[in-house]
């Protein structure tokens, strides 16, 4: 292993504990030819995977090229308990139906950066539903309550009086379980999940195995550029996305996030990197530089015509400000004295509400036919197609006819 593989591995990273015993590792396993277990988890609690999750199956993807033993480890037994994990309160649990569901899907989406001869894809229920009641009493004696408290999630909610149901303290007793099931060499996970990967490895310890080194990544900030990636906070982008909202989203963060996409997602190597960071630091226009990045993704999910149709599809409609032809029409139904702008974007599905596209126009967002509309309360009437705009990626063909 060399040094530019050791720069590799930590990309992006946020810790390896312990980080010389797990480099020690990987040039002994290089020197015997032998293969490391690196092993991540995912709970199956959504039916999607988003860029964010992507972050560590890029890591894995690394790992696999270099010849490892890359397992994708699906929690569909630990998804029915729920990770309490940042939680103020118990999580409602799952159901196998749900847990299942979730779970194909997940096969289906991660070889879209796994390769799938080289993935081994396990589900823990493979050793824990054989667990009875003596094992997991056995299992729960490896660990103290005292420790679980020291968990931040748990203090919290212990000194404010939040409840704390028993089965919580089990899910990362579980989980940390996983790690002896596999013989894991290296256990992947966000920087969220230390306590649970520290623990797989206290437990391989307690069952008389070496212990797993643990590598954190940095979770991935949504499209606002300030919070995770979430689904339920909407500034998410889906893997399965289709490859023009996949380019737009990407070519809407700001400059500044660009470099921590580039960081985490890209897998242009690191002087490659760098090179941009001086392009643009010696006045080359930092769109340029995205456009590369947002055609690399697209190009991962959809193949490399969909990105390059994807960058044209973008540089016609918002550089030159050309309208898709395909663009449907969308009929909406208004009374005889007319709809107003802001319930009109809302209508068509490009606002959220009607406060949305007051604020929207206000802030000089919103465009009909090309013209920037100053007045949220102007009525619109039955007449000829209008092309809706608001900011640079939403658009809409609508025509308005009599109620």
């Amino acid at each position: 292993m060399t040094d530019n593989d050791w720069e590799e591995i930590k990309r992006g990273t946020d810790e390896i504990i312990p980080e010389a015993d797990f480099r020690e590792r990987m040039h002994k396993a290089a020197a015997e030819g032998r293969r490391l277990v690196i092993k991540a988890g995912f709970d199956p609690t959504a039916p999607d995977l988003h860029l964010g999750h992507t972050v560590l199956l890029n890591k894995m993807r690394w790992f696999q090229d270099m010849g490892h033993d890359v397992v994708f480890l699906i929690g569909d037994f630990t998804g029915r308990i729920g990770d309490p994990t940042g939680k103020n309160v118990t999580r409602k649990a799952l159901t196998e139906e749900q847990v299942q569901a979730n779970a194909r899907t997940y096969e289906a989406q991660i070889y879209k950066v796994l390769d799938p001869q080289r993935t081994r894809v396990v589900l823990n229920s493979e050793w824990l539903t054989a667990f009875d009641a003596a094992d997991l009493i056995q299992l729960a004696a490896k660990h103290t309550v005292a420790r679980m408290l020291e968990r931040d999630d748990f203090h919290k909610r212990y000194t404010s009086n939040q409840p704390i149901a028993i089965h919580e303290f089990l899910y990362p007793l579980l989980q940390g379980y996983d790690s002896v099931a596999l013989k894991a060499d290296l256990e992947l996970g966000g920087t969220d999940q230390k306590f649970n990967l520290l623990m797989g490895r206290h437990l391989q310890q307690v069952y008389g195995q070496p212990p797993q080194a643990v590598l954190t990544m940095p979770l991935l900030e949504g499209l606002d550029g300030v919070n995770k990636m979430s689904k339920s906070l909407d500034n998410t982008i889906g893997i399965d996305e289709p490859a023009d909202q996949q380019y737009g989203k990407l070519m809407s963060i700001s400059d500044d996030l660009m470099w921590r996409y580039f960081e985490l997602l890209s897998f242009e190597p690191i002087a490659t990197v760098e090179a941009y960071r001086r392009e643009v630091a010696e006045g080359a226009n930092p769109r340029d530089v995205k456009y590369r990045l947002a055609r690399e993704i697209v190009a991962r999910f959809h193949g490399q015509d969909a990105a390059e149709a994807a960058h044209t599809a973008f540089v016609s409609r918002f550089s030159q400000g050309i309208v898709p032809e395909d663009l449907p029409v969308i009929d909406i139904n208004v009374p005889d004295e007319g709809i107003q702008i802001a319930a009109l974007l809302n209508t068509a599905g490009l606002t959220k509400s009607n406060g949305e596209g007051i604020r929207l126009v206000k802030q000089g967002a919103v465009r009909i036919d090309g013209e920037r509309v100053t007045d949220a309360g102007q009525s619109m009437a039955v007449g000829e197609p209008l092309i809706l705009q608001v900011g640079k990626r939403r658009l809409a063909r609508v025509r308005l006819v009599a109620d």
